[in-house]
């Protein structure tokens, strides 16, 4: 229990707009300010505004009764992420023990406390994290044989987050179609199921947009049947998931392809947990051989575990040291955006602004890694850009009103083309995020020089991944690591042009 929470609240890996839109969308559920991203605009209808109120349901009970820091609602989301993730990994264990013996169980349970990849991935705000939570809970069923609850969980995953994880419950269909020929009982929980889920998704989304939607099957048809959809954001060669794979979960990972079943990279998240069963079963495996072939010709012992222990134990201190080195990695190189935005609570209570003053926090370069609007302490605060070398579509402020989830907004396309209306002129920054590598271009200054336009206020170590070594940068190792690791300011400037409040620090 104590890990949930923590995992809710230490890291936030360095990630793009799949981590902060859902909590900036959230962000306007809650407060009426957020950043709309084209999968939100009506015009597109990509995305389910039920999936993200079921996430905010108990954080706006929780605002109402307490009234707390809005970044304390985020982590207060993260951490239900966290309890969530718990109950299912438990249902899932209790599962494994039944289906293939307590032995499996157990190093399943300790690949998956100390995996890297469910570290992050388990308080994720995102589908796919989702759909992992209701994949422990369909297999797991499956392993009970209580199909009912296999497949409502099956297409609660698919309808609610991710239809792409409706793959998962092939193994399921198959095995109630064709092995157990179980038609009627299959059928029947796939209409109730879809009548219970996606007909009050349907009726939600629709008022939302103020449009007939099925947000489902549009994210399917944009991804499967038009030809920029799966391939607009970029592909990675093979070796990048299996490098991936194996910073998340390290020889679990190899092991894990040992067996028949792998599936590929965008339905990791979902199956993360399956890797961690499958690298179980190879290492309960190898144990079974290893005392068929060179223990039991010496000695009559009858139990394969009384002699195997020590690859069991192996298995698991490998296990743990790889994955809390990586966890730890992480931590130290990628907090620092979280302690700098969390440092605007303590501006905005210093300078004591003005209740009608706006002001402008900037991003240039350092736009992915906003953690989300959470993080700005009210509404007076906005989040904006500035032209960097990066150029796609950023998300833009939802529209004003009661209305704005049904209007189309303006200059958006699903093409990922550069809108240039995003940004604004730097002179009108009254705070800018930058990231000080000592380099700079035409379009990316390095603004921590430029000591007559701003000051820096807070500075947080940030790893330089290009001066770093590339073994210590993803695992770190006590003592060593800090020989090998080069780490760059990150930097909260506030402009020396502009004033901010009646007590101006400068």
């Amino acid at each position: 229990m104590a890990l949930c929470f923590q995992k809710g609240t230490q890291l936030l890996k360095h990630c793009s707009l799949h981590v902060s839109v859902r909590p900036s969308g959230s962000h306007y559920l809650l407060f009426g300010k957020g950043f709309q991203t084209w999968e939100y605009s009506p015009e597109y209808a990509l995305r389910s505004y039920t999936y993200l109120l079921v996430h905010m349901v108990p954080v706006w009970v929780y605002n109402h009764l307490l009234q707390p820091n809005r970044i304390l609602l985020f982590y207060f989301c993260r951490c239900l992420l966290g309890l969530l993730c718990a109950f299912c990994e438990v249902y899932f264990y209790k599962s494994v023990c039944q289906e293939f013996g307590v032995q499996v169980g157990r190093l399943m349970l300790a690949f998956m406390v100390f995996s890297a990849g469910l570290f992050v991935a388990s308080t994720a705000f995102i589908p796919s994290t989702f759909s992992m939570y209701m994949c422990l809970l369909s297999i797991g069923a499956w392993y009970q044989r209580r199909y009912e609850l296999a497949i409502f969980t099956t297409a609660l995953s698919t309808y609610l987050s991710w239809p792409f994880a409706a793959l998962l419950g092939v193994p399921i269909a198959l095995d109630m179609l064709v092995r157990r020929k179980q038609f009627s009982k299959f059928f029947q929980w796939g209409a109730i199921s879809t009548a219970v889920i996606l007909l009050p998704m349907v009726l939600i989304d629709s008022s939302y947009y103020n449009r007939f939607v099925v947000a489902p099957f549009n994210i399917l048809y944009y991804n499967v049947f038009t030809s920029h959809g799966p391939n607009l954001y970029g592909t990675e060669p093979w070796t990048f998931y299996f490098i991936n794979g194996f910073l998340n979960f390290n020889f679990v990972f190899v092991a894990a392809l040992l067996t028949p079943v792998f599936l590929e990279e965008r339905f990791l998240f979902p199956i993360y947990p399956m890797i961690c069963l499958a690298g179980a079963i190879t290492v309960d495996a190898l144990q079974k051989l290893w005392f068929r072939f060179l223990v039991r010709r010496a000695t009559k012992a009858a139990h394969y575990l009384s002699h195997t222990a020590p690859i069991m134990v192996s298995a698991i201190l490998v296990c743990s040291l790889l994955g809390v080195s990586r966890i730890s990695a992480l931590y130290n190189g990628y907090h620092a955006p979280l302690d700098l935005f969390m440092e605007l609570s303590n501006v905005t209570g210093d300078n004591k602004l003005p209740a009608d003053q706006n002001i402008n926090i900037c991003v240039g370069k350092e736009w992915y890694r906003f953690p989300t609007s959470f993080f700005l302490p009210d509404n007076r605060w906005q989040l904006q850009f500035v032209k960097s070398e990066f150029h796609g579509q950023l998300p833009q402020p939802y529209s004003k009103g009661l209305n704005a989830t049904s209007v189309i907004p303006p200059h958006m396309n699903d093409m990922n083309k550069e809108e240039p209306s995003r940004y604004i002129d730097v002179a009108e920054c009254h705070f800018l995020v930058d990231l000080d590598l000592n380099t700079e271009t035409s379009w990316e200054p390095n603004y921590s020089r430029h000591s007559a336009d701003w000051t820096v206020i807070k500075s947080v170590p940030f790893l330089d991944t290009a001066r770093s070594h590339n073994f210590f940068r993803a695992f770190f190792i006590p003592f060593v690591s800090s020989d090998y690791c080069m780490y760059a300011p990150y930097n909260l400037l506030q402009s020396k042009h502009l004033k901010l409040g009646k007590h101006d620090p400068r």
